[in-house]
């Protein structure tokens, strides 16, 4: 009774509770706790997976072959997520984490628009071989798709820093290095010249005195 009614809601408060985790450690907690926050992200996932799984039981067609690929996409997940609870620092499960969560929410969109709304007008055939193969395709239009938006921006960020960043090194404080560099000729003239002056007013006190 109401069975996917009730996977729904699980799902939305899991992810309720893991959004919940990550504002107390940001806002409430002296000190961020980035493992509590990976934790609970994990456990979102941990849930995740087999309500999908169970939610495969009853479906068939252009529907089936449509949420297998999103569980793939899904299953990948749960894996990097879980490697980051052991290495969180690895800058390559990030990225890998990225693309996966991009290919979930544009797969779960288009997913949406294949089995609700067709753009075409035309539902799709579950008995038709055709739409479960293109259905396949789509899929992986979306991983090339994706796979090119990370490019873009993993690109443009290093063409920003290689063009810029070396500009504002330059353009930044222009005393540290002088503050860091050896005493050359002319700080050693300077000092001898202070040295004089000071010299040149020891002598003048005592005559100025009574």
């Amino acid at each position: 009774m109401f069975r996917k009614q009730w996977q729904h809601l699980t799902l939305y408060m899991t992810f309720l509770l893991s959004g919940c985790v990550d504002m107390v450690s940001q806002n409430l907690l002296p000190k961020r706790c980035a493992a509590l926050e990976q934790g609970a992200q994990a456990l979102g996932m941990f849930i995740f997976l087999p309500l999908m799984v169970y939610y495969l039981q009853d479906t068939e067609g252009v529907e089936l072959q449509s949420q297998v690929l999103l569980t793939q996409a899904m299953f990948l997940l749960t894996l990097v997520v879980t490697a980051e609870l052991w290495a969180p620092n690895m800058c390559h499960l990030q990225l890998m984490e990225t693309f996966l969560i991009l290919m979930m929410g544009s797969w779960l969109m288009q997913a949406g628009f294949i089995l609700y709304r067709p753009v075409s007008g035309y539902p799709w055939q579950d008995d038709d071989i055709s739409d479960i193969m293109f259905v396949t395709t789509f899929f992986c239009w979306h991983v090339m798709i994706n796979a090119s938006f990370l490019l873009g921006i993993y690109g443009f960020s290093s063409f920003w820093y290689h063009c810029f960043r070396p500009s504002l090194k330059l353009t930044g404080p222009k005393e540290a290095p002088y503050y860091a560099s050896t005493p050359g000729p002319l700080y050693k003239l300077l000092q001898e010249v202070e040295q004089s002056e000071k010299e040149d007013q020891a002598l003048l006190l005592p005559k100025s005195s009574p």
